[in-house]
């Protein structure tokens, strides 16, 4: 399942930091988009829930909430 989530993930040296976190947690999908002012972090993992991923960006030091999607995402989620 592929989970995406807004961070305060905004550099090379921050991706540094996180990777030991996401590797020790088998998760090998994932990347962060620092060009988006939102730093937007996607994690593809079939293991893992969006709270255990939460918990673990956080563990590493970093802010971590959802990206909820719009009108048109709750609408098919229904």
């Amino acid at each position: 399942m592929k989970h995406k989530f807004k961070t305060n993930i905004n550099c090379g040296g921050c991706i540094e930091k996180v990777s030991p976190f996401m590797d020790k947690a088998g998760i090998e999908d994932w990347k962060v988009d620092t060009k988006d002012p939102q730093k937007v972090l996607t994690v593809e993992s079939k293991a893992l829930s969006k709270d255990e991923i939460m918990e673990i960006v956080k563990e590493a030091g970093f802010k971590i909430e959802e990206v909820r999607g719009g009108l048109f995402s709750r609408l098919l989620s229904k």
